[in-house]
């Protein structure tokens, strides 16, 4: 029996992953979709879409479907779904992974203010500045909503739901953004400090080249603690070679 190896995307990381996996003679991928964003494109191999019933579901689901290794593949603030995903594979005896680009780290120049959730983030911001870029992701503004005195420009995939900030613009794009590009956007806004998770990766990295070059404050998100025990690779190439040994 072909090998089976179910992936939990969403990221760029899994995209590629999948591909490589697909490309590979024998090998059965699949790759598990939350649902958050209605156009995710194309996926090479399986693809699924919602969630599992918690932990108990998606054990059972490993074991119906006779899956090999599961990769974590979603992104670093996706706490919930890695929890669920390494206690229902100990629960079925399926080894997992962990795929996690590395974070962002602080460089000359920069005004990093380090933070341990969005709502620190909302406590700190009116210190900083009244116009804020928000890149957190649509599901979290709920925390800035008590915001009543500051300007919110809004960087969103797909359009947010309620509750906003009163004083909100929604600026619907994906990534990747150039330097070029995030600093003219800056600067039309007359942004005045910078919100953002510890994302990692080089798609929307360069918000952070053009904070530090127009001097600008950063309000950086710290990532979730990974459960422990867990295996971690920062890269698909790292992903590969552990699976090689994992795999029948």
């Amino acid at each position: 029996m072909s090998p089976h190896v179910l992936i939990l995307g969403g990221t760029a990381e899994a995209r590629e992953l999948a591909a490589a996996l697909a490309a590979r003679p024998g090998v059965h991928v699949t790759t598990s979709l939350a649902g958050r964003v209605s156009r995710p494109g194309a996926l090479a191999g399986d693809v699924r879409v919602g969630g599992f019933g918690g932990v108990r579901g998606l054990a059972d689901w490993l074991r119906e479907q006779r899956v090999d290794v599961l990769v974590d593949a979603t992104h670093p603030f996706a706490a919930g779904i890695t929890a669920n995903a390494v206690q229902a594979a100990a629960a079925s005896g399926v080894p997992a992974v962990v795929l996690r680009r590395p974070g962002w780290r602080p460089g000359p120049g920069d005004r990093w203010h380090l933070v341990p959730s969005l709502a620190a983030a909302a406590d700190l911001l009116p210190h900083l500045g009244s116009r804020a870029f928000l890149t957190t992701g649509r599901l979290g503004l709920a925390s800035f909503a008590h915001l009543t005195d500051q300007h919110f420009v809004v960087r969103s995939v797909e359009p947010p739901e309620p509750p906003l900030p009163p004083h909100t613009e929604v600026l619907l794009a994906r990534g990747p953004f150039t330097v070029t590009d995030e600093t003219a956007l800056l600067r039309e806004h007359l942004i005045d400090v910078l919100v953002t998770k510890d994302s990692g990766g080089s798609a929307t990295a360069a918000k952070l080249t053009a904070a530090r070059q127009l001097g600008l404050p950063v309000v950086m998100v710290e990532r979730p603690v990974l459960p422990e025990g867990v295996s971690v690779v920062p890269d698909v190439s790292g992903a590969l070679t552990l699976l090689e040994s994992q795999l029948p």
